[in-house]
Formats: structure tokens, C-alpha cells, sequence
């Protein structure tokens, strides 16, 4: 069976954060790339307070198969008390493409 490819989604607080999360997943091969997307405005309740903060949105591609290893260590690295993780299912695409994402994690 082909390994399900998936797409994980976090926001961080400022670029150094992304760029060192997103450098440790590709380079432990939790993850085949990482794309960094800034000028996310984030609004939210936290603490009982209604909050708007500037964030840098991770788009994470990686396999189901490695996703507990994935956030196990986006939580040791993250700052936050509660790291976003919301994961997403790939129902198609480039094949060639779905297959480098799982190239890119396995071994």
C-alpha cells in the first residue's frame, strides 16, 4: 500500500522560530518540506482574552506514517503552550510529487 501523504499545519510566532522548526523537521526527515508563510493575522481567545497577533504559518508535508514523530518534536521545540497541529489528508495531486514527499521521510 502506498503511504498516505498528508499536509500538518502550525503557526509560529516570528520567522527565527519557523525557519528552526521547519529546519529540524526536513532535516530529521519528519518532513519533506516546509513552506513559511508570513503575514498570517491570527485572532483568537486565549487566557479568557480575545487576541490578534502577526504569526508565520508552517504548510508541512510529510506522511501519516511519521506524524507522532513530527509532533513529538514540534512540541519540544515550540514555544507555545499549546502548539497549533491540524492535519490534513492529501486526496490526490502530482504523483510524482506525492511520491518525492514520501521519498523524503522514509528511511
Amino acid at each position: 500500500m502506498t503511504e498516505q501523504v498528508i499536509i500538518a499545519l502550525s503557526t509560529c510566532p516570528d520567522e527565527a522560530v519557523a525557519r528552526r522548526i521547519a529546519e529540524a523537521l526536513v532535516s530529521e526527515r519528519l518532513a519533506t518540506c516546509v513552506n513559511r508563510v508570513t503575514g498570517v493575522a491570527s485572532t483568537y481567545f486565549w487566557d479568557g482574552r480575545l487576541q490578534d497577533d502577526a504569526e508565520i504559518l508552517l504548510i508541512i508535508k510529510t506522511t501519516a506514517a511519521r506524524l507522532a514523530g513530527l509532533e513529538a518534536r514540534l512540541t519540544a521545540l515550540h514555544p507555545y503552550e499549546l502548539p497549533e497541529l491540524v492535519v490534513l489528508p492529501v486526496a490526490g495531486g502530482n504523483e510524482r510529487y506525492l511520491q518525492w514527499v514520501r521519498t523524503g521521510v522514509s528511511g
